[in-house]
C-alpha cells in the first residue's frame, strides 16, 4: 500500500539531497514556499493530504531528477503503486519481425526495461525515436509511451505498424473500418491514408519523455 508518510519523506530527502529545506524546493520549483510545509501534510479536519503529481514533477524537473530516483526515494514497498516497468526498444529495433503479437503487444526477449509513471495500460510500451525525421515534434532519443488498449481520438498523435513491419508515428485525422487517415508530423511529411488491410496495429500515444 502507498503510505502517505512514504511520499512526504521522499520530498524531504529530494530536498536535503539538494542542500534545501522543503519551502527552498518549492520555490526552486516555482511552487508556494508553503507548499511542502509539515503544516500542509494533514488537513485542518485532521486528514492525510498528499502532494499533486503536478508538484512532484515540477521538483523532479527543477532538480533535473528522474522518476526512477524519486521512486528509489518513497522505498521499495510502496514503488509499484507509483510506478512500473514497462518494455522499451528504438524505432529500428521494434520494426523487425516477432516483437508483437496481432495486437500491437509487445512479445520477445529483445526488449528493454525502463520505469515510468503507472499507466492504466498493462501492455504500454516505449518506442524511442531514432534519427531526426520527425523533427521539430520529436527528436533523436525521445522516448513514446504508447498504449495498445487505449481508444483512439481524432487528432490523437499515434503509432502503427504496417503489414511491411514499417512502424509510422503520425497524428490521427480519421480512422474507420476501411481506412487510416494521418497527417505526417514534419513538414516534409504528407499526409497519407492506409487501408486497414494494410495495418497490423495502431495505438495511440499517449506522452513523450522529451
Amino acid at each position: 500500500m502507498l503510505k502517505h508518510e512514504d511520499i512526504w519523506r521522499a520530498i524531504d530527502s529530494l530536498a536535503a539531497q539538494n542542500s534545501l529545506s522543503p519551502s527552498g524546493l518549492a520555490r526552486k520549483a516555482g511552487l508556494d514556499p508553503t507548499t511542502f510545509n509539515k503544516s500542509k501534510r494533514i488537513t485542518q479536519k485532521n486528514k492525510q493530504r498528499w502532494p499533486s503529481t503536478e508538484s512532484i514533477a515540477k521538483i523532479l524537473a527543477a532538480t533535473d531528477s528522474t522518476l526512477a530516483e524519486f521512486v528509489n526515494l518513497v522505498g521499495e514497498e510502496s514503488a509499484g503503486l507509483l510506478a512500473k516497468k514497462i518494455p522499451v526498444q528504438d524505432l529500428l529495433q521494434a520494426s523487425s519481425i516477432g516483437q508483437f503479437d496481432h495486437n500491437g503487444h509487445p512479445v520477445g526477449e529483445t526488449w528493454d526495461e525502463a520505469l515510468f509513471a503507472r499507466v492504466d495500460d498493462i501492455n504500454a510500451f516505449g518506442l524511442e525515436i531514432t534519427g531526426n525525421s520527425y523533427q521539430p515534434v520529436y527528436n533523436n532519443g525521445d522516448l513514446l509511451i504508447v498504449s495498445p488498449n487505449a481508444d483512439l481520438r481524432r487528432g490523437d498523435r499515434i503509432a502503427l505498424m504496417t503489414i511491411n513491419h514499417e512502424i509510422l508515428i503520425k497524428e490521427l485525422v480519421r480512422n474507420s473500418p476501411l481506412k487510416a487517415e494521418l497527417k505526417g508530423l514534419a513538414a516534409s511529411h504528407q499526409n497519407t491514408t492506409i487501408m486497414t488491410q494494410d495495418i497490423i496495429w495502431i495505438a495511440r500515444i499517449l506522452w513523450a519523455s522529451q
